[in-house]
């Protein structure tokens, strides 16, 4: 799951739209995936991107700038996606664009484990992408923040609404979903029940 581009998270990486380098992140994503950061190897992703080792760190000079890149385009993705060309969704209708992002999710099973997994390979202090998951959910619980509070000023959320843990909640529910839908695709649609959590929080604290 990602944010709105305002509630994007930056770093100094530079990602070019070079061919070769935008097949390497599209390499790199599916191996990091698969095999987590620590799995994977500059070499694998040369090997199957067709660029020599060394080119490969000409365009990215380390594994951890490869993994930056590959976060950056998976957040301009999915930030694009919830803004929908406009400024980020507020309200309910944040809470709308995260169960349009869920549905997507349920196509793109190898972006759902990359997440997964690099999340939580990333709790460990000296994880290369430890700062941009840190990042990542504070953007996340500014945007949903926000986006109570408009809600509340709007009339369309109550007054009363817990909003720390609205924001929390919702978090852990999409996080767990995603996860159990990895383990048992079969079994589990992450995006009727992630709609079933909203109209519950919308029954309970819908105006």
């Amino acid at each position: 799951m990602s944010v709105p581009p305002r509630y994007r998270a930056r770093s100094r990486g530079d990602v070019s739209g070079e061919e070769s380098r935008a097949k390497a992140v599209a390499v790199a994503t599916e191996l990091f995936a698969l095999t987590g950061f620590k799995g994977t190897s500059v070499a694998a992703v040369a090997a199957r991107t067709g660029l020599s080792q060394s080119g490969l760190l000409h365009h990215f000079p380390s594994k951890a700038a490869l993994l930056t890149a590959v976060l950056e385009e998976r957040d301009r993705q999915d930030g694009d996606f919830l803004a929908g060309g406009s400024g980020p969704p507020l309200g309910w209708a944040a809470f709308d664009a995260l169960a349009a992002l869920v549905a997507r999710n349920s196509t793109r099973p190898h972006l759902v484990g990359l997440f997964v997994r690099l999340a939580a390979e990333a709790t460990e202090p000296g994880h290369p992408a430890h700062q941009w998951v840190h990042r990542h959910y504070r953007g996340l619980r500014r945007w949903l923040t926000d986006a109570v509070r408009t809600g509340q000023q709007q009339g369309e959320i109550a007054q009363g609404a817990p909003t720390t843990a609205i924001v929390r909640t919702t978090i852990a529910v999409v996080d767990g979903l995603q996860q159990q839908w990895l383990l048992e695709p079969d079994e589990v649609s992450m995006t009727a029940e992630f709609e079933v959590f909203v109209a519950t929080l919308r029954a309970r604290w819908g105006r």
